[in-house]
């Protein structure tokens, strides 16, 4: 089955909807150009026709309508210059043909010189009228072309009650049609420009949808996929409830996840400090030598220690993996921040004769929880110190690269082994200490790797070249 994108089939819809209505009304409002103009036209043509009515009663009812006032009148008309600029139409003749019939509709006056003692008491304008009602034709001048049509409307001619002829005034149709042609083409041009513009508003409007749907459906990968987002913020009351319920959704369900993980992961780890208490505390029930003793409770101490600080790394990566964004980012100074991490382990520096190389650039700085990167960073340099060589060095190094801010991080230890390459971030995972052969809680790397995804950055761990091993974190820099 052929899958179609909601914002095409969106679109498409849209853009059917919008050619058959814009179809529709611009059929409707071209049909209705002509028609309009010829009545117009038609009823221009029933003023003039009566005003001419009542101009040539005299003449015609005195007999001298072919040569009187009104024929003059009539002369003088057909021959006047005209120049006449209608909007962007020009016109330079006068276009009225007029003619009379007597009573019997026999043309008396024509001043085209075409019909005069013809009898035109058969066409409907001469009829109607002579039977007291509205005259009106439309004939071809020429039968085989069919844009000659003319425009014949007639008035009666009375002599008081008595109806004594008929006046006619005949316009060709043809003349209109540069009119009807320039209205028809304006509204086609109007609804083009109108039609494109509901498409662009279709358009914007398809797309401020979709990428409301593509901001959800984003969010929802991204915290499928384990990483940290925020539920979009969505202008549509619709969307934006979706939004929310998507987040409380996700809440619930990871609250759900991350307990049963918590439960199961914290469980396993406490087994054996728990199984190493329990048997140093036997061992000490029973009578021993006073040096076995104080073995033994060391044991238990450190066992301990080991607990306690394996529930506070766990309740600390708890909290970070529920957060989605951070709560108060600002302006961190690296150098400032990378020089008192290392102040802060200045002891533990001395006590293993470890030496720290700091090159920083003093100007960069990155947008970020001081408190989270001081964390994490102290965790890598915690990393490095436990796998450097008594009398080693540590190199710290930040760097700008491009819109990016880059610290690493370099022991001259034995390095990372290719087995555990690909499991150095995974929760309680961790090497022995080469100096002691203990382990870690194997938390600290996982905290790093949350912080960076909270900052929207990335944490890596490799060998480096020649010896020891590197961390590098890249956050944006500012």
């Amino acid at each position: 089955m052929l899958l179609v994108k909601l914002s095409v089939r969106l679109f498409l819809g849209y853009f059917f909807l919008v050619a058959v209505a814009g179809q529709l009304v611009l059929l409707l409002v071209v049909r209705q150009i002509s028609p309009g103009v010829r009545t117009a036209l038609e009823a221009s043509l029933v003023d003039t026709a009566n005003l001419l009515a009542e101009l040539a009663a005299a003449d015609l009812r005195a007999g001298r309508i072919g040569d009187g006032a009104f024929a003059a009148a009539i002369q003088r008309y057909a021959a006047r210059p005209v120049a006449a600029d209608i909007f962007h139409f020009s016109k330079h003749s006068l276009d009225y043909r007029v003619y009379v019939t007597d009573a019997q509709g026999i043309v008396v006056f024509d001043s085209a010189h075409q019909a005069l003692g013809a009898n035109y008491s058969r066409w409907n304008d001469v009829y109607l009228t002579l039977q007291g009602r509205y005259g009106a034709r439309s004939s071809l001048a020429d039968p085989s072309d069919s844009t000659s049509s003319v425009l014949h409307v007639a008035a009666p001619v009375r002599d008081g009650e008595r109806l004594i002829g008929v006046v006619t005034v005949a316009y060709p149709s043809a003349l209109l049609q540069p009119v009807i042609k320039d209205s028809e083409a304006a509204v086609r041009r109007g609804a083009f420009w109108l039609f494109g513009t509901a498409l662009a508003f279709g358009a914007l409007f398809t797309w401020r949808l979709t990428r409301s749907i593509d901001l959800l459906v984003g969010f929802a990968r991204t915290v499928a996929a384990g990483g940290k987002a925020s539920p979009p913020k969505l202008r549509s009351v619709e969307m934006a409830t979706l939004a929310q319920a998507l987040e409380t959704m996700r809440e619930e369900l990871e609250g759900k996840q991350y307990a049963e993980r918590y439960v199961q992961t914290l469980t396993h780890e406490m087994k054996s400090p728990l199984a190493a208490i329990r048997g140093a505390a036997e061992l000490l029930e029973e009578p021993l030598p006073e040096s076995d003793r104080h073995r033994f409770a060391a044991n238990v101490r450190e066992q301990a220690e080991r607990l306690d600080q394996l529930i506070e790394r766990m309740l600390g990566l708890a909290a970070l993996e529920h957060r989605q964004a951070l709560s108060d980012p600002a302006k961190v100074d690296l150098a400032e921040l990378l020089g008192t991490v290392v102040e802060d382990k200045t002891a533990q520096l001395a006590q293993n004769g470890v030496s720290v190389e700091i090159n920083v650039d003093p100007a960069l700085c990155v947008l970020g929880e001081s408190f989270l990167l001081r964390q994490a960073l102290a965790n890598l340099l915690d990393n490095a110190l436990a796998f450097s060589p008594l009398a080693g060095r540590i190199e710290i190094r930040a760097e700008r690269r491009g819109e990016e801010a880059v610290v690493r991080i370099r022991d001259h230890g034995t390095g990372i082994p290719d087995y555990a390459a690909g499991r150095l971030f995974e929760r309680f995972y961790s090497l022995p200490h080469p100096d002691t052969g203990r382990k870690s809680t194997g938390l600290g790397l996982a905290f790093v790797r949350e912080v960076a995804l909270l900052h929207r950055g990335r944490i890596s761990v490799a060998n480096a070249e020649g010896s020891g091993a590197e961390a590098v974190l890249v956050l944006t820099a500012m």
